[in-house]
């Protein structure tokens, strides 16, 4: 499926909520409530893949009046860019070739809730006028209808881009990044967050031991060292499925370093650097572009202070850095 529906379940992910002690994640928790309980009618969320971004999208929806209502969890890369537009908003019978019924859209299945749009850069350019129109209107047509249907939604989007650069480069509508970008959450990767990642390994061994049926206490002291060190590409998500897949392979009752994969202790031991796979452009969330060339980073900059008339304070909101990281990126880049 391309999309789930889900009412006030807990969290099949690492809990009801992102889990940590780091004060960026801390932050990240009140700011999230303060947004859940607001009027916010749109939500962005940047982060690296595997950092939680489907996670904090459901805090913000059940920490809403919305709670009891709908959540639809829709992967904008995941639906064929022909279907989208029916499978959104649905259709009437008869608006196309093998239209033999009316249907009830995602969109109008979720009335009242909240619908996360993962992967929004990859929405269907069509599809992103019709998400914009409906943003502001509150109102949609099936396919193959006359009259419009009203809604009442809070979309959540999230992406691991930085989607002024993909504005920029005509990839994605400006008016409907503006549109977006009213309220912005930013999930730190794992690498950034100090010793978060014993506090999460320990909290997925406890749910892998109920799940399972075992009994294994916890890290063996070398371990956990070698896991602070690691820089986790793959974020929460690939600590999760490392745990995993020890408690399926391994029969001691702790967690040594030879349990680990020869990728991770060659990393740590040898001092190499990982770089995410992070697409060009995107940020970190202390603010530091990745694998961007100085003339694309100056682009970047450049364009965001124009279009806050040279007010550095707007311009970093733009950019979605802090007032700090953008000076330290002008005077990187001499501008």
């Amino acid at each position: 499926m391309t999309a789930q529906q889900h009412g006030g379940e807990r969290m099949a992910d690492y809990g009801s909520e992102l889990i940590g002690n780091d004060p960026k994640i801390k932050t990240l928790r009140q700011l999230a409530r303060r947004v859940a309980r607001s009027a916010a009618r749109t939500v962005l969320i940047y982060g690296e893949t595997g950092t939680g971004k489907g996670l904090l999208a459901r805090m913000v929806h059940q920490g809403s009046r919305r709670a009891d209502k709908p959540f639809l969890d829709i992967n904008c890369a995941a639906i064929p860019s022909g279907l989208m537009e029916s499978e959104f908003f649905g259709h009437e019978k008869g608006a196309f070739t093998g239209a033999s019924e009316r249907k009830i859209g995602l969109v109008e299945a979720a009335n009242h809730g909240s619908v996360f749009l993962d992967e929004i850069r990859e929405m269907d350019p069509h599809l992103q006028a019709k998400l914009l129109s409906l943003l502001d209107t509150h109102q949609f047509r099936r396919v193959g209808a006359v009259k419009s249907t009203h809604v009442d939604l809070r979309f959540i989007a999230a992406t691991n881009k930085v989607l002024l650069s993909e504005v920029m480069a005509g990839n994605f509508r400006e008016d409907l990044y503006y549109r977006l970008q009213v309220v912005s959450l930013n999930i730190p990767a794992l690498r950034e967050r100090g010793d978060d990642v014993l506090v999460l390994a320990q909290h997925f061994i406890e749910r892998f031991n109920m799940a399972f049926g075992r009994d294994i206490r916890g890290l063996d002291p070398e371990t956990a060292d070698i896991l602070r060190k690691y820089p986790w590409p793959g974020n929460v998500r690939e600590l999760e499925n490392l745990l995993e897949r020890i408690f399926i392979l391994e029969d001691e009752n702790i967690i040594l370093p030879r349990h680990l994969p020869d990728r991770i202790l060659r990393t740590v031991r040898s001092g190499a650097r990982v770089i995410p796979p992070a697409a060009e452009g995107a940020v970190t969330a202390s603010g530091g572009f990745h694998d961007a060339t100085a003339e694309f980073q100056r682009g970047l900059v450049m364009r965001a202070l124009q279009q806050s008339g040279g007010n550095q304070q707007d311009a970093a909101s733009l950019l979605h850095l802090s007032r700090h990281a953008l000076r330290h990126q002008m005077q990187k880049l001499g501008l």
